[in-house]
């Protein structure tokens, strides 16, 4: 249930709009702050939560929030002839309202969307989803079979780009599609290694780098850096 709404004023001077929710059942508050298609933050609270604690832990959060939202870019639009990098490739999109699927050109070098011009970008974000899905799962089984989640869903987020579940449900960001592959491996590697550590003690950083090998640390600071970036398109 939606109780109200309220502004968050950034540093910066930015007007965010802030939505918060009670739910039943709920033990602690929760923030989620969203990029896309509108940037807001939405708070979830205990039934017998006041608003005003709930306004109080996101101003406590305020430099992490603001973050997420600075380093957030512009969107650029998906339009037919733009040049696209995702899962290690380069192609160039078109669209074909003829063409009932999508796929690569013979030569790997063009993405074909099919369908009416209306559904291009969503036809288009499906097809990297069902990409980076089949991708993901690859990498998983690159480990051993006892560490394999019991289901993975691709989600967007812009807190994380991935968790893992003490059920043994494994979630991913589709936008680290748009990332080096070797910084995508890092994530599906930290969320194996919560396989075994659900924390992230030195044992657990230790399974991460045995899971990953040679150049993990290079991963997270690209990660750390440039994360912001993967939420360009789409």
């Amino acid at each position: 249930m939606v109780d109200s709404e309220y502004v968050f004023t950034t540093a910066r001077g930015e007007d965010i709009r802030v939505v918060i929710s009670t739910r039943r059942g709920l033990r602690n508050i929760t923030l989620r702050p969203k990029t896309r298609p509108a940037r807001e933050i939405h708070i979830s609270k205990p039934w017998l939560v006041r608003d005003r604690a709930a306004l109080d832990f996101l101003e406590s959060k305020r430099r992490w929030v603001e973050r997420i939202f600075d380093r957030a870019p512009a969107k650029e639009c998906a339009a037919p002839g733009m040049c696209i990098e995702f899962l290690g490739r380069s192609v160039v999109v078109v669209h074909d309202p003829a063409r009932h699927s999508n796929g690569y050109s013979d030569d790997g070098a063009r993405l074909i969307i099919g369908g009416g011009a209306d559904m291009f970008e969503r036809r288009l974000r499906d097809f990297i989803k069902k990409e980076f899905l089949a991708e993901v799962k690859r990498m998983i089984h690159t480990c051993p079979r006892e560490l394999w989640p019991a289901r993975i869903a691709v989600r967007d987020t812009t807190s994380r780009w991935g968790s893992c579940s003490s059920t043994g449900t494994m979630s991913f960001s589709w936008r680290l599609a748009f990332a080096p592959t070797d910084v995508m491996r890092y994530v599906v590697m930290h969320e194996m290694a919560h396989r075994v550590h659900m924390d992230h003690s030195p044992a657990f950083w230790a399974t991460v780098s045995e899971l990953y090998g040679f150049g993990v640390e290079r991963a997270k600071r690209w990660l750390n850096t440039h994360g912001g970036e993967l939420h360009k398109y789409l």
